[in-house]
């Protein structure tokens, strides 16, 4: 149920948080100093970064996040010439010394990593040129560099901060020497909302995990009034939010990884601290969102999207190391967002009533496949998922269903009655490779099916990693006659 073909989708792993971990999150030029050959392909503690997520690694690119493509001696943020060079530094990647320049360097890595089994490789923009280079102008400047890119199949670029981070001039001049020069290449934005509109993807940035999920869905809900223009993909990447990536139509930015437990030196991991969600326990969930987009795809913004009027407001109660973020020891973090929100779908109907209820998403793709996303509350110091008993309207239900989360029942409602009665129906972990006949545990209707929410859990969580505590996450197919 789940094709073996990798999705298309512009999904990635971010070398960020990785580096952070492997040097203790002591210093950001400790951070810049480990983005190098050894971490990436090295086999000693806390190496071997491009060996993780082997199930999806088709389906992602490797994205080096800041300092690949800067000398190794010069690790410093501030009065760094080099800041924006995008080209790969041969002192960090000695194995991949070329003669013929940093076009066939980059080409070279690619190939390591696409050999290992990734889509391909990545990296971290700084949004400006490099002092090295002042008499090349902006155009010239990054035209040489995207077609570098294009030469050497290096197709995604994830242009963060820099002296134009919000310039919008020349955003949209990156945008456009892509699409002439490179048309593989995803230059993915960031900083003013408005940059989706031209954007191939657009990123919803940075987050502290303890509160991130109201704070992604409402970023997200920011953006779906615009509409993609002149031929722009216009997607949305929420970073490491999984389950609200396919309740919501938007690309996934994996970030968690799988150095489980405390820093090197023994301190709490406060990016992926272990309370809450504890996200570096909750990897089969980002596995089951990329698998799906093998099945569906993530689609651009157009306008078409409905929120509900009320919202829910999540708390978390800080305590030391738990973010990246400086907080007061004791301080309550508040954020809301919409209950429920679609895309190009009626908003589905929620019955809980409770406090602890959870936010519901749903979407129908371009291909007409539906998600429906149900997503737990950081609510005072933990993280609680109340199943949900939904109902939701399809046009259809005999293209893929995908269920994400915990569910009391999901009713499935089509607007027209189907002439076709249903034969039979089936589900599969998106985890795994093996369908599930669930007809006779299903009840079917004229008009409507409900599925219990122990199927969902139980389907769901078929093909979970031994410790693993991910919420279920499943794809339905229903076969009618």
């Amino acid at each position: 149920m789940v094709p073996s073909t990798p999705s298309k989708a512009p999904d990635y792993f971010c070398t960020w948080n990785i580096q952070g971990y492997a040097t203790g999150y002591n210093g950001s030029e400790k951070f810049r100093a480990i983005m190098n050959e050894e971490s990436m392909f090295g086999k000693g503690e806390w190496q071997n970064w491009t060996g993780m997520y082997k199930k999806i690694q088709p389906d992602l690119y490797f994205v080096m996040d800041d300092s690949w493509d800067i000398p190794t001696e010069i690790n410093r943020k501030n009065n760094n010439p080099y800041l924006g060079r995008v080209e790969l530094d041969e002192g960090r990647f000695p194995s991949f010394m070329s003669t013929k320049g940093s076009a066939d360097r980059l080409k070279k890595l690619n190939e390591a990593v696409k050999a290992i089994g990734w889509k391909g490789i990545g990296g971290w923009i700084c949004a400006q040129k490099s002092e090295n280079f002042p008499n090349v102008s902006e155009e010239e400047y990054w035209t040489d560099r995207i077609k570098a890119a294009h030469e050497a199949g290096f197709d995604y670029w994830k242009v963060d901060w820099g002296h134009n981070s919000r310039n919008d001039q020349w955003r949209q001049m990156l945008t456009e020497i892509g699409k002439k020069y490179a048309p593989n290449l995803w230059i993915e934005h960031a900083m003013k909302n408005e940059y989706i509109e031209f954007s191939d993807a657009f990123r919803t940035y940075d987050v502290e995990n303890i509160i991130a999920i109201p704070i992604t869905i409402q970023r997200i809900v920011n953006l779906l009034p615009y509409k993609a223009k002149n031929n722009a993909k216009g997607i949305i990447n929420c970073e490491d939010e999984a389950y609200i990536a396919v309740g919501l139509g938007c690309a996934i930015g994996v970030m968690r990884h799988e150095f489980a437990g405390n820093l090197p030196d023994g301190r709490q991991d406060h990016s992926f601290p272990p309370v809450g969600r504890n996200l570096k326990k909750r990897l089969d969930e980002v596995v089951r969102a990329v698998r799906w987009h093998r099945i569906a795809e993530p689609f651009a913004v157009d306008g078409d999207f409905q929120v509900s009027k009320e919202e829910l407001e999540d708390t978390w109660r800080y305590q030391a190391e738990e973010s990246w973020v400086k907080h007061k020891e004791g301080e309550l973090l508040k954020n809301s967002a919409p209950a429920i929100v679609s895309r190009r779908m009626p908003l589905p109907i929620l019955a809980n009533k409770e406090e602890a209820r959870p936010y519901i998403l749903a979407s129908r793709y371009t291909n007409g496949a539906v998600a429906i996303a149900a997503i737990g509350r950081t609510l005072e110091h933990e993280y609680i998922s109340s199943p949900a008993s939904v109902t939701a309207t399809l046009n259809n239900w005999e293209k893929p269903i995908g269920l994400f989360g915990y569910f009391k029942d999901v009713t499935l409602v089509l607007s027209e009655a189907s002439k076709n009665r249903i034969k039979k129906i089936y589900a599969q972990d998106l985890a795994g490779d093996t369908p599930v006949d669930i007809t006779r545990k299903v009840k079917i209707y004229k008009d409507r099916i409900i599925i219990p929410g122990k199927i969902i859990t139980e389907v769901g969580l078929m093909s979970s990693t031994e410790g693993d505590i991910s919420d279920p996450g499943l794809v339905m197919k229903i076969i009618t006659r």
